[in-house]
């Protein structure tokens, strides 16, 4: 019988480590943070797209612990403004801005932008890493318009003005369950799980 195999998650939050567990837990994974970590560096992320931010973020990990390393990028897509915020989306408003700044940014550059031309998606790009530098990705998308105005006191980053038009709602206004159902993040661990399982079964017999 093989070792358990450990994949290590570009993240201190706990929460993260929660959810993938309960996603990826039947693959014989045991999913650990960067707690536990602490020689693994921080990761610059200057890349030009969620994937280079994620690949990056992952190999670093991965070459750190010599464990199997996943990553995220995700951000908010706005076509009104030809894909910004984009792989900015965190500090839209500058390097040291808070959610509240970001979104106040965002709906005054949507000022006059009638309603169905504020379509946007929130988006994830999920890599996955091993210390030899191979590699696998996916990516999810969510979408979704901006609203003319902040609703909701649940969720973080953009969650308050992103409208869902299929539930009536900004991301904000609706339960978490609800929320992790439909996220980009969950479609893109949805789609990164047999990915993920033929990477480990060609690493198992290479």
């Amino acid at each position: 019988m093989s070792l358990e195999r450990r994949i290590v998650l570009a993240t201190h939050n706990p929460g993260k480590v929660r959810e993938l567990a309960a996603i990826l837990g039947d693959l014989g994974l045991r999913v650990e943070s960067l707690a536990g970590h602490p020689e693994v560096p921080e990761v610059v992320e200057d890349g030009a797209t969620f994937l280079e931010n994620a690949l990056k973020k992952a190999r670093t990990v991965a070459s750190a612990t010599g464990c199997l390393a996943l990553a995220d990028d995700s951000g908010l897509v706005v076509d009104a403004l030809g894909g910004a915020p984009g792989v900015h989306s965190a500090r839209y408003a500058g390097e040291d801005a808070d959610d509240d700044a970001n979104n106040r940014k965002l709906l005054a550059e949507l000022a006059g932008v009638p309603e169905a031309a504020r379509t946007a998606r929130f988006v994830c790009v999920v890599a996955v890493a091993d210390p030899s530098g191979a590699w696998t990705s996916a990516e999810g998308t969510c979408e979704g318009r901006i609203a003319p105005a902040p609703a909701g006191s649940g969720g973080f980053g953009y969650d308050p003005v992103f409208y869902v038009p299929e539930l009536g709602a900004t991301m904000a206004e609706v339960p978490p369950e609800v929320k992790n159902r439909i996220s980009h993040r969950a479609a893109a661990l949805a789609t990164l799980k047999p990915r993920l399982e033929a990477f480990l079964r060609e690493g198992a017999e290479g």
